[in-house]
């Protein structure tokens, strides 16, 4: 027996205490308390990223700010609750319980101290935004990431097996999340919106806190504390039967290191999934919480996986070739996830790719706990210990998801991207084998791993070859088809089709036309601004995508300046390529600023516009609320000039219409669009003709009245005017904001809490 075996078997004869197999019988409460715990924590996740977002905008250097504030969170968390569990003088189950309560008590108020730091930080440079966005998140996720260093510590001491414990707890906590993703998509975020979903969390974290401190104390009351580790007959005292010997263990040091690349492959991996599936549902606000979801099943299947090979093998051979067969297999599969989805796409459903998907997470999440087992042995420091894996595990997660995310998917296609991924998992299986004591075989297994990367190497350009037409035609693919332009970057994934239109996000995103004689885009709508304000001198859009409509609006005979906000720097690449848009981007009234245009008109609260203009993207689309809400809509008041106009696509919902004059006292729809003001419309049809006239892009007038065809266009165009509140045939009509009204009596409008139509599709 070693010296520590000694110490704590004469801890164990010399402490009084209830019956451990008494402990033991009751251990699935704990399990059960945890599945709980994780519930709550990605509903906060979801609700606080989504409202962080809507503060500080969706583009993409918010979305790593919020997400890297997240996860740093738990990272310190995860200290925290390893310095608690190795004090030695705080009641664990007591100590995780306060903290449920702690976490609760900040749920209920967070969402207004969010809005209350959006409005503080208003027009702030991004250094200040971040570090009070990071400051909003910190506090509760340090609670969260301190309870599984908490929880291992107190479970070894009942049962010293290290890898079963971390697996058990890390299983339990993250199928709770996976649950919560899932519920969260579809059904409760539709049902109760942010706040009250918010409120749902902090229910739970206070019922899970207070069951925990009444269990605890209940205990107390009939028992000592629980013995730091009674040993059952059989079992090793160092808890770890195939890592009893120091000398046959991973080095602590490189368990570190290895935990760390896992996290930061995982993550890169997460990243890279939900661009595939994101882009396949057009960006809906479901595919991310469904991805998640199918994610963090994966990973806790995963770690229940590790659970019962940390229970069954005793063997450090063994041990150490499963731990590495893990670590191959889960990035041989998560290379192959992106093939396997697309011909899924095609030939089954996109909803199928969940289940690759699923899988790979499973042998990705099983490499965290094995670690754990093999590198930590059960002794009072075990959640310390814990706590610095763990951390480990974080700030790689962290990494992966910054670089992958901001750095490599800004510079390199996604094939390129997802090949570094699987070369960076399958080296850290190599190294894991080199540095086990399994002989001669490490050198061929190692070898093979070497040959089974550069394979991938050579096969990667077939295998992703018409990937994004693939996950954009779908069912209707043939071989062979392509799209004529792709542009790839961290803001996302443009697409155009060889007729000139233009998908942003798998999403339809219009054509490239500028013809109102021809026109296949419903330019029509661009060419109306003179129809409803007498002199547009200023103008703000926001939303560039082809350009068509901004180098209609920049020519306007009117027009002195156009502002332009387009969050995706990609259009401007596609746009210097196509001769109709080319000049928009050396025309001297057109400024563009890269950025979230609701972040834009926060930060510029001085600038005023006659006419504000969206061509917003489909109302059920992720985040597109931001731009339909009542708060938006106040927002942009404040940024129109007395009589400004606010003109924005309602992609024919009708809950976005009465939204639109719910707010506004005065406004009309003109097809699909509104026309929103604090005004009474100036409309008028000789006004409107006049400019049309005068109209010309780069030179060419708009109608040659020489042509009969172009007449007849014309005569086509004002014929709209005579449209208001009748029913016609044409697209081209108009509605009162009185016919509206009374059309859409009892639709809720759409707010920043409740999303709009977000989450029903």
């Amino acid at each position: 027996m070693t010296g520590s075996a000694a110490a704590i078997a004469a801890r164990t004869i010399a402490e009084p205490s209830l019956n451990r197999r008494a402990f033991l019988r009751s251990g699935p409460l704990w399990y059960a308390f945890f599945f709980v715990s994780g519930f709550p924590a990605l509903l906060y996740q979801i609700v606080w990223q989504r409202a962080l977002f809507t503060l500080y905008g969706v583009n993409i250097e918010s979305v790593t700010l919020v997400v890297t504030g997240f996860m740093l969170g738990l990272g310190l968390g995860s200290l925290l609750g390893g310095t608690i569990s190795r004090s030695g003088r705080w009641p664990l189950l007591g100590v995780f319980g306060a903290f449920e309560i702690l976490i609760a008590a900040y749920g209920v108020c967070s969402l207004k101290a969010f809005h209350w730091a959006g409005e503080f930080t208003a027009g702030s440079r991004p250094l200040e935004t971040g570090l009070v966005a990071f400051a909003l998140v910190v506090t509760p996720t340090m609670l969260m990431g301190s309870t599984l260093p908490i929880l291992v510590s107190y479970t070894v001491r009942l049962s010293p097996n290290v890898g079963r414990a971390v697996g058990g707890l890390y299983a339990a906590n993250t199928l709770g999340s996976a649950l919560a993703c899932f519920c969260a998509g579809l059904f409760l975020m539709r049902w109760l919106g942010e706040s009250k979903t918010v409120m749902l969390a902090a229910g739970l974290n206070a019922l899970v806190g207070s069951a925990v401190l009444a269990w605890h104390f209940g205990i107390q009351e009939r028992h000592s504390s629980p013995p730091r580790s009674a040993l059952l007959p059989g079992e090793n005292a160092s808890g770890n039967a195939c890592c009893s010997h120091r000398s046959t263990q991973i080095s602590f040091p490189w368990a570190v290191i290895a935990a760390g690349i896992a996290g930061f492959v995982a993550l890169g991996y997460e990243i890279i999934w939900y661009r595939l599936f994101a882009y396949t549902t057009a960006g809906t606000a479901k595919s991310f919480a469904f991805l998640l979801g199918a994610y963090l099943a994966g990973i806790g299947a995963g770690s229940l996986v590790s659970n019962r090979i940390c229970e069954k093998v005793s063997q450090l051979p063994t041990f150490m070739r499963l731990l590495v067969g893990t670590v191959f297999g889960a990035n041989v599969l998560g290379f192959l996830v992106g093939p396997i989805f697309f011909n899924l796409v095609v030939h089954v459903s996109y909803l199928w790719s969940l289940v690759p998907i699923a899988f790979a997470a499973a042998g990705l999440g099983a490499v965290f706990p094995l670690l754990c087992h093999i590198a930590i042995p059960a002794d009072e420091r075990v959640g310390a210990s814990t706590s610095y894996l763990y951390l480990s595990n974080i700030l790689g997660s962290s990494l992966g998801s910054y670089l992958t995310g901001f750095v490599l998917m800004d510079i390199l296609p996604f094939r390129s991207v997802s090949m570094i991924l699987t070369l960076l998992g399958l080296g850290l299986s190599v190294a894991l084998m080199l540095s086990a004591q399994l002989g001669r075989a490490k050198f061929i297994l190692s070898a093979l791993g070497v040959l089974v990367a550069a394979l991938f190497v050579v096969q990667s350009a077939p295998l992703f070859r018409g990937m994004y037409a693939k996950m954009l035609i779908k069912q209707r693919y043939a071989e062979g088809m392509q799209l004529a332009g792709i542009v790839e970057n961290r803001s996302g994934v443009i697409a155009v089709t060889p007729d000139g239109t233009v998908f942003g996000g798998g999403a339809y995103d219009g054509r490239f036309n500028v013809s109102l004689v021809h026109d296949a885009n419903g330019i029509q709508r661009a060419f109306a601004l003179s129809f409803f304000h007498a002199n547009p001198r200023e103008v703000l859009m926001i939303g560039l995508s082809s350009g068509s409509w901004a180098q209609v609006i920049a020519n306007h005979p009117q027009i002195d300046h156009l502002t332009i906000v387009e969050i995706n720097p990609g259009y401007l690449h596609l746009i210097r390529e196509v001769p109709s848009v080319a000049s928009l981007l050396q025309n001297p009234k057109v400024r563009i600023d890269i950025d979230d245009g609701r972040r834009w008109l926060v930060r510029n609260r001085t600038s005023k516009f006659d006419v504000i203009v969206m061509n917003t993207t489909y109302h059920w689309r992720s985040n597109a609320s931001n731009l339909l809400s009542t708060e938006f809509l106040e927002l942009v008041r404040q940024h129109l000039n007395p009589g400004g106009v606010h003109f924005y696509n309602t992609t024919d919902s009708p809950e976005v219409m009465a939204t639109g004059v719910g707010v506004f006292p005065f406004g009309i729809r003109l097809a699909n669009f509104m026309a929103v003001s604090d005004s009474p419309l100036q409309l008028d049809r000789g006004r409107w003709l006049d400019v049309l006239l005068h109209y010309s892009i780069d030179g060419q007038p708009v109608f040659d009245l020489s042509r009969e065809t172009d007449r007849h266009r014309l005569r086509e165009v004002m014929s709209m005017a005579e449209t208001m509140d009748r029913d016609s045939a044409s697209v081209y009509t108009l509605e009162s904001a009185d016919h509206i009204r009374a059309r859409t009596a009892g639709l809720r409008l759409i707010t920043d809490d409740n999303m709009g139509s977000e989450w029903l599709r």
